[in-house]
């Protein structure tokens, strides 16, 4: 085979996906918008990872350096796709930079988009600066700083993190479950109360979603950290001038409750990537009647889009874990390499 693999985007599922070709001995290039690879752990500035606990700079780092130091791995950063055309076998890409890649196959990895809590207002993001957002928390950190108010700097010593922000809410056209927020809210509650131990820490919830081997995190926090969980409907978010105010009604009780914090989290859910409505143009693939990129049925051809000879994987198809983004980006890799050596056999 002459033509390389072409995988667009550098997060998890194409780290994933560019290093199991390149291990086989096949040529890739690996293109990424940004002007550096990681994807939203390394760009958006992840703290520890779940389930393993290891540092995404560690973690997703390793997956970088492993891509960056492969002979068979071409990286353009800093590009995107502006034509694609062709059929499977024979596909030419034209770059944004003017570069033209002839390519056999082509998997999309191009991740997910953070949802803008300026969008759910009533609960105070962009109004009050202590309502920030967990990728902020993740943010302060990993930066070593530790977790602060941003309005004054001080050591907050009641926090809540509201779960389901962007996510399962209809009336913003977000239906969806962003599946991973409740794990990233109870590690995070976590992380928390291991720096700042005197610091009460609440998660707000409509339901727990902690799937699978996840469940062990959600009975940590509240065994070993004391993590509390209040099953609410949240009215609105307003301040007192000092204090961040979370209103709304206890359902296991039936009963308002009024409770002021130093800090408000939210849990922000998992969008559609912004461009997937050209990346669908572009590639001439179906979307998803929700905006992510539609995969057709799994069990026939893993990572397979409605166009022969383009995949999918990650969050790219909807929300999904780290984990099982990597697990994607080397499934379809194989899918993407068992039709392309399938076609060379055929034709000989």
């Amino acid at each position: 085979m002459t033509k390389p693999f072409l995988i667009i985007g550098g997060g998890p599922a194409g780290l994933a996906a560019a290093h199991s070709l390149a291990s086989i001995g096949q040529k890739v290039v690996l293109v990424e918008k940004e002007n550096k690879l990681g994807g939203a752990p390394i760009l958006s500035g992840y703290a520890k990872l779940v389930p393993s606990g290891e540092w995404a700079k560690d973690a997703i780092g390793a997956m970088v350096e492993r891509v960056t130091n492969n002979p068979n791995i071409t990286v353009q950063t800093g590009a995107t796709v502006s034509e694609f055309s062709g059929e499977p076998g024979a596909f030419t890409a034209k770059l944004s930079n003017g570069d033209a890649i002839e390519n056999s196959a082509s998997i999309l990895c191009t991740g997910f988009t953070h949802f803008d809590s300026v969008n759910k207002p009533e609960w105070g993001f962009g109004t009050f600066p202590d309502v920030v957002s967990t990728t902020q928390v993740e943010q302060m950190i990993s930066s070593g700083k530790g977790v602060r108010r941003p309005s004054n700097g001080d050591k907050p010593k009641r926090v809540a993190i509201l779960l389901c922000v962007g996510s399962r809410d209809r009336q913003i056209g977000r239906e969806w479950c962003s599946k991973i927020c409740c794990t990233v809210s109870a590690k995070m509650a976590m992380e928390i109360r291991e720096e700042l131990p005197d610091c009460h820490v609440y998660i707000y919830y409509m339901d727990i979603r902690t799937f699978g081997l996840y469940e062990e995190i959600y009975w940590k926090s509240q065994e070993e950290q004391k993590v509390k969980y209040i099953k609410a409907r949240i009215a609105e978010v307003t301040s007192d001038g000092d204090k961040v105010i979370v209103k709304g009604e206890d359902t296991l009780v039936k009963r308002p409750i009024t409770i002021p914090f130093d800090m408000v989290v939210h849990a922000i859910g998992m969008d559609p990537n912004v461009d997937n409505m050209l990346i669908s143009s572009v590639f001439g693939i179906d979307l998803h009647h929700w905006g992510f990129l539609k995969q057709e049925n799994t069990y026939g051809v893993m990572g397979a889009t409605s166009r022969p000879g383009v995949y999918v994987a990650g969050s790219a198809t909807g929300p999904e874990t780290i984990d099982d983004s990597i697990a994607q980006g080397n499934a379809a890799a194989m899918s993407a390499l068992a039709a392309v050596v399938g076609k060379s056999m055929a034709a000989e």
